[in-house]
């Protein structure tokens, strides 16, 4: 089991910034396919970015596209969500994952065996 922990979340602004950061314990994120995720209230938990093994691929939801950016550092220990121009509807839980997932699940929760704890984002005036 890969230990992943969140940090970064917050109160913030509608039309404010965030850096959520994933930080791999005893593993680097060199050998996995990363995701974030999150889950509001009473919602099914939802892709937000993902991004391959090798980094070349990323994928973005639709409602995030252009605004958020998953990326990696060169250690290979920490993975980021840039998260910009942030609405109220980006308020919930976000996750970060790791696995070795097909292509077809790399941006889907069945995709992942591995998570974080979650940390909440919360945008609001």
């Amino acid at each position: 089991q890969l230990q992943l922990v969140e940090s970064g979340g917050g109160l913030v602004r509608p039309g404010g910034s965030l850096t959520l950061t994933c930080t791999a314990l005893g593993f680097w994120f060199d050998n996995y396919a990363v995701a974030w995720f999150r889950q509001a209230p009473g919602m099914e938990r939802e892709g937000v970015a993902c991004m391959s093994v090798s980094g070349n691929t990323k994928r973005y939801a639709g409602s995030v596209n252009g605004r958020f950016t998953i990326s990696r550092d060169g250690s290979g220990t920490k993975v980021y969500l840039q998260m910009n121009n942030l609405t109220p509807e980006d308020t919930a839980r976000y996750y970060c994952a790791a696995d070795i997932p097909t292509v077809q699940t790399m941006c889907e929760p069945s995709g992942y065996d591995n998570w974080g704890q979650g940390t909440q984002v919360t945008v609001s005036s």
